[in-house]
């Protein structure tokens, strides 16, 4: 009887486990075929997008104010201020015009709201909310000191405005009120005219509608009171 070689059974156990090996082996895609990191090439692609448009979309949300945007806004504002300032020193007043003072009451309300928007624009913009040197009206191609603006009263003016009483005081501010809104109607139907943001425009539109009607009601006043 013939014996098998000490080895045998081994040596064919061993290729057995070799041939099983071989058979189960994993095959390794390259990385550009794996579906995981194509996955994530995909998210990050999206992520990257998202991004992208956040910024875009930012930037073209913030408006880019012209010289005339910003001009009017910022000198606009400080002739506002001063309209507010004559009309707190009108109504501490107590023997002025009552129909007057209610016209003084609306100025202050009006003009203060009107400069908060004022200000929120400018910031829109970027810029600087009350003008950055003692000059203005550059926006128009005519620049000049500030208190010198078309309408804005002088220091003698805002004086005998703060020392009149009764009829004097109704005559110097309803003067100095026509006087001031008719320079503010100069710079908003400029803007009206050249301003480059819509808002800038409607906002300088409803300037002028509304002290328009402002000046038709103090003239009134002062049409009645003189003889």
């Amino acid at each position: 009887m013939e014996t098998l070689p000490p080895d045998s059974t081994t040596t064919d156990e061993s290729h057995d486990e070799t041939d099983d090996e071989t058979g189960d082996e994993v095959l390794v895609l390259p990385w550009w075929q794996s579906p995981w990191n194509i996955t994530a090439l995909v998210l990050a692609a999206a992520i990257l997008a998202a991004s992208i448009g956040f910024v875009v979309g930012n930037n073209r949300a913030t408006p880019e104010g012209s010289d005339v945007d910003i001009g009017f806004l910022q000198d606009m504002r400080w002739h506002h201020e001063q309209a507010v300032t004559m009309s707190l020193m009108y109504l501490d007043k107590p023997d002025a015009s009552n129909a007057i003072k209610a016209l003084a009451r609306d100025i202050v309300v009006t003009q203060n709201i009107e400069i908060g928007r004022m200000i929120q624009m400018l910031r829109d913009f970027g810029a600087e909310e009350a003008p950055p040197t003692d000059l203005g009206m550059a926006w128009m191609g005519d620049p000049m000191e500030l208190d010198r603006m078309p309408g804005m009263a002088t220091e003698g003016d805002l004086d005998r405005l703060r020392t009149s009483q009764g009829a004097e005081a109704d005559e110097i501010f309803v003067d100095l009120m026509v006087a001031h809104h008719e320079g503010g109607l100069h710079m908003a139907e400029y803007a009206v005219e050249n301003a480059s943001d819509e808002r800038v425009q409607s906002f300088a539109q409803s300037i002028v509608n509304s002290q328009t009607g402002e000046i038709r009601e103090l003239q009134v006043y002062l049409e009645g009171s003189r003889p």
